[in-house]
């Protein structure tokens, strides 16, 4: 008699065998990604905190000063600390990316789900109206919303959200097409569950990596956005710190003070650059066919 279980999946079943494909760990992208997103983090939780300076206090007598121990990247035409606006701008930057992606994701997320599910007329009613949302730009939102509410921070934040709410909407609808296909769907359905009850315990579930991943890449565009609306005098008001403000000050001053543009440009680079790579690495760790990629 075989000493051998006859159950292919038994102990035994591995004996000798090809191991099966292992999970990957974490790629260097979205290490790096990470690293560079805690980074902007952390100056944000700092500024909370502690400031060498007060970023809003103007000191003549210290305008346009170099770097030195005191002012480690220097002064501003107001003789305001430039590091101590690096780090006080890095929370309106996370506020605004915050905000906005929560917006469009509470908002996208259920509209791609229900087109995906409904389909028919629902499906061609939201995928229009998304459409027409993508006509509308960020910085053309927010040019409408502020001649109509006044340039602040929250008109950036509410433009943004509403901006990127199409994004949303056309990942979650992809993503419910392909779960609605899959066989325990089908089961789901003969066993009479409600739609509601099938969106909760199936659908969100399986898309939710692709959410994620969503949600990062749109809080690069939302980090851009909001900097490019500062820069116009369309965000964040003044004397609140803004890196795309700090920036357009910074114009005047190309020749003779290039280090001025070259820190908040900086700060932009690496807080959307860390944003794009931990997306892509979150993309790369959460996609399961990379388990059976040779």
């Amino acid at each position: 008699m075989s000493l051998i279980p006859s159950d292919p999946h038994g102990p035994a079943a591995g004996l000798g065998a090809r191991p099966g494909p292992r999970r990957r760990g974490p790629s260097a992208t979205l290490v790096v990604g990470a690293a560079l997103v805690a980074v902007v983090v952390g100056a944000a939780l700092l500024s909370f905190v502690w400031t060498p300076f007060d970023p809003v206090r103007a000191a003549p007598q210290d305008r346009l000063l170099g770097a030195s121990a005191a002012h480690l990247m220097g002064t501003d035409r107001y003789g305001r600390d430039v590091f101590s606006g690096i780090l006080e701008g890095a929370q309106v930057t996370l506020l605004v990316g915050v905000v906005a992606v929560g917006i469009a994701l509470v908002v996208g997320t259920p509209l791609g789900i229900v087109a995906g599910m409904r389909g028919g007329r629902v499906e061609q009613l939201v995928m229009r109206v998304s459409d027409v949302v993508l006509a509308f730009p960020a910085l053309l939102l927010a040019i409408m919303l502020g001649a109509v509410l006044g340039a602040s921070t929250t008109t950036a934040m509410v433009a943004i959200g509403v901006a990127s709410v199409p994004a949303f909407a056309r990942v979650a609808r992809s993503g419910t097409l392909q779960v609605m296909s899959a066989e325990f769907i089908l089961s789901a359905r003969a066993s009479g569950q409600r739609p509601l009850r099938i969106a909760r315990r199936h659908v969100l579930p399986n898309i939710a990596g692709m959410v994620i991943v969503q949600s990062s890449t749109s809080f690069a565009l939302a980090v851009l956005a909001e900097a490019g609306l500062s820069f116009l005098g369309l965000g964040t008001p003044p004397p609140v710190p803004s890196w795309g403000r700090m920036l357009q000050e910074s114009q005047q001053f190309l020749g003779t003070e290039p280090m001025l543009a070259v820190w908040p440009g900086l700060a932009i680079a690496v807080a959307v650059l860390g944003l794009n790579l931990l997306g892509d690495g979150l993309r790369d760790h959460l996609d399961p066919r990379l388990g059976r990629r040779a």
